[in-house]
């Protein structure tokens, strides 16, 4: 699959047109969400169907056939099927709440199509406890500093996304791909709040099992 995010005229019709362009090229849209609205323009993100290697030149340059669509970025997701995913990640969490950080951290990538997704230990040189598949324990971070929900683009131009999680930090990564949008950080703050509320109502684990001091770091 591949998420496109687009910017394009905010007026009736124009979803339309993109949808039949990704059509015409190929795509199958499974999904499709506004995320901003602003000065007559709108930037919505699709998530397509598509053959696995093909390449995206048709849908580029359809795309581009539409006047007014500017295209932000295309890159591959894997996000979950289903009409609540957020949903279907709370029940997971209560099943198993002793876990609840690490199973965060494995299941945010796919939900914001990112790459990777960790736990960090806050503080100057706090590496990373969990990397979810993709991720790597002894990955360099940047600075996380402040701990609070934002979005950043590293020196690398790797894109993060980062929240503070029952006292580490959440850290979400992905490249070729455009910044991390503010709707999805407050998503992801939202999953990080709903996640200590689970922990928390389970005794005040920590996420692996350990006992914790209870001073779980909220989100705001």
């Amino acid at each position: 699959m591949l998420r496109i995010r687009v910017r394009l005229p905010d007026r009736p019709g124009s979803l339309g047109k993109v949808a039949r362009i990704l059509g015409a090229a190929g795509a199958d849209v499974v999904q499709m969400a506004v995320l901003e609205r602003d000065n007559g323009r709108a930037l919505d993100d699709f998530t397509v169907l598509w053959p696995a290697g093909a390449g995206i030149d048709r849908l580029c340059d359809g795309l581009a056939s539409v006047p007014g669509v500017d295209i932000v970025g295309i890159w591959p997701t894997a996000e979950p099927q289903g009409a609540f995913p957020d949903a279907a990640l709370i029940g997971q969490l209560a099943a198993d709440p002793g876990r609840g950080a690490v199973t965060l951290a494995d299941a945010v990538p796919a939900l914001l199509s990112a790459d990777w997704a960790g736990l960090a230990e806050p503080g100057a040189g706090g590496g990373l406890s969990h990397t979810s598949l993709g991720g790597a324990a002894d990955a360099e971070l940047p600075d996380l500093e402040p701990v609070r929900p934002r979005a950043f683009t590293a020196e690398d131009g790797t894109q993060y996304a980062i929240c503070p999680v029952a006292g580490r930090v959440l850290v979400v990564a992905r490249t070729g791909a455009p910044p991390f949008h503010r709707s999805e950080v407050f998503r992801l703050a939202q999953l990080a709040g709903a996640a200590e509320a689970v922990i928390a109502g389970a005794g005040g684990t920590r996420g692996t099992g350990e006992p914790s001091d209870g001073n779980l770091v909220r989100s705001s």
